[in-house]
């Protein structure tokens, strides 16, 4: 048995439950606001209420939530299953789990229970540790309480600077300001800082944030965009990709991501507005009963995208030297990142070390990176080799977490030995699921339970369900052929000869 909402669900097989019994257990109507507490600071939740009605309600009592996903179609259940956060290093930290203080769990039970358990943790019980990111194989999250905070402004200033100390910047700029993040854009060799601090609530201003790329876009435009990116694949057009690219941020920074000064235009910075207008967003999902008209850019019922996502947060002890490499890998192949400059550069996100089980294990920096997939799984992408030393890079050579919501399977080879609490993790799954009903062959996998995470056959280092160790793992046939990386030679990856 897996639990699905009602939006979206993770990028890996998270979700997916086994075999021709397999069941879904769907959240929808698990969507209710059921108390708050405007004296505690608190709001309980159902599982399947998503951040964007959390957020409105909370308002509504001149509450909100400190910190949380820039997503806002994501429900609480999800993002918690998944360690979902913002962007801080300060106070409790950016993952939402870090900010329960009770949780409703449902779990297997024998006949003389009715087959079912209703357990309820609080911060006082150590389980909530393991149920805090919980994979869904703990059983049914059903309810959630969460510690608010009151209603604050913030006043947010993009400023974009040259990359060339970024290692140096990144390992400081968290500290600096409270919401701070940095999309890097490598092959332009720029770095937007998002200076983003709490001010009096007194201070004028109505700012909204309407972020750019997650608003409804004509499905017609969509289709127009692929078909230009499938082409430019096809034919190995470098150049009109970073051409694409380089209009893509200059749009963005040009129309600051979607903020408004009003909720209308932008007039400069800084943006100042309520914490409940600037946090999240995701306007798109309003628009998602006229698919075939305006959607999301990622549904799947249009043509639209439909790309890789590789995530994964690097200790502030060693991020500068991450950062670095990378810088290296642009000096020798500066084309190669264009493909994810299309994609709104590199997300880089603040993490604080976590309680949770299965949470981060130190402050650290977490990277988005968003790059096309084709729909054929044999067929190689453009500087594929790049993305792929980037993506061993980070998770091998500096111990890099992946999210768990995201990620190829490669990410995830040996991943619970970097949790130096995994074995108290899996004690507490026995104990709450001990028929394995919510656990699955790839969850075993992830948790070090089975082998066969990653797949070797013809083709499957282009998927990312293995590294490549020979050239048929790559696509020969194509001039794709398993080499050494350019600066971590560790790496094995796949290089167009």
């Amino acid at each position: 048995m897996k639990v699905a909402t009602r939006f979206s669900h993770s990028i890996p097989k998270l979700v997916c439950p086994e075999g021709q019994n397999g069941l879904l257990i769907s959240t929808k109507y698990l969507n209710k606001i059921l108390k708050i507490d405007v004296e505690a600071m608190t709001i309980t939740v159902e599982s399947g209420v998503t951040l964007k009605q959390l957020i409105n309600e909370a308002a509504k009592a001149n509450l909100v939530l400190p910190y949380g996903p820039y997503w806002w179609g994501l429900t609480i259940g999800g993002l918690m299953g998944t360690g979902a956060h913002g962007s801080t290093l300060w106070g409790k930290g950016s993952s939402v789990h870090d900010h329960v203080v009770e949780l409703r769990i449902v779990t297997p039970a024998g006949p003389e229970d009715g087959y079912a358990k209703i357990l309820s943790l609080t911060e006082e019980d150590e389980d909530l540790n393991a149920a805090k990111v919980s994979l869904g194989v703990l059983g049914v999250i059903s309810q959630i309480t969460l510690k608010l905070e009151p209603l604050f402004k913030r006043s947010i200033t993009y400023l974009t600077k040259s990359d060339l100390d970024l290692g140096g910047q990144a390992a400081v700029f968290g500290q600096q300001h409270e919401f701070a993040d940095i999309i890097w854009y490598p092959r332009q060799r720029k770095a937007v800082y998002r200076v983003d601090d709490r001010v009096p609530t007194n201070t004028s201003g109505s700012g909204i944030y309407d972020f750019i790329p997650f608003r409804s876009t004509p499905s017609l435009e969509l289709a127009f965009i692929r078909s230009t990116e499938d082409f430019q694949e096809s034919i190995g057009d470098a150049n009109g990709k970073c051409l694409l690219a380089k209009g893509v941020m200059h749009a963005l920074v040009a129309t600051a991501y979607g903020l408004t000064n009003n909720g209308t235009i932008f007039s400069g910075f800084p943006v100042i507005g309520f914490q409940n207008h600037l946090q999240s967003f995701g306007s798109c999902l309003d628009g998602l009963k006229d698919a075939m008209l305006t959607s999301c850019p990622w549904d799947f019922r249009v043509k639209g995208e439909f790309f890789h996502q590789t995530t994964f947060t690097i200790g502030l002890s060693v991020v500068k030297n991450f950062i670095e490499d990378v810088q290296k890998l642009v000096e020798l192949e500066p084309e190669g990142f264009c493909g994810v400059e299309i994609y709104n550069g590199i997300l880089m996100r603040y993490v604080k070390a976590s309680s949770a089980y299965l949470g981060k294990q130190e402050d650290a920096i977490d990277f988005d990176i968003t790059y096309y997939r084709s729909k054929d799984p044999m067929t190689p992408r453009l500087y594929e080799d790049i993305i792929e030393e980037v993506e061993q890079l980070g998770i091998f050579k500096y111990g890099g977490l992946p999210h768990w919501g995201k990620n190829r399977n490669l990410a995830f080879e040996g991943v619970i030995k970097k949790y130096k609490n995994a074995g108290k993790f899996i004690k507490v799954k026995d104990a709450y699921d001990s028929q394995g009903l919510f656990s699955s062959e790839w969850t075993d996998q992830v948790l070090g339970l089975k082998e066969g995470l990653t797949i070797s056959k013809d083709g499957c280092a282009l998927e990312g369900l293995c590294i490549c160790s020979q050239d048929n793992h790559c696509a020969p046939s194509k001039g794709y052929f398993c080499r050494p990386g350019k600066v971590y030679k560790e790496a094995r990856v796949c290089t167009r000869l």
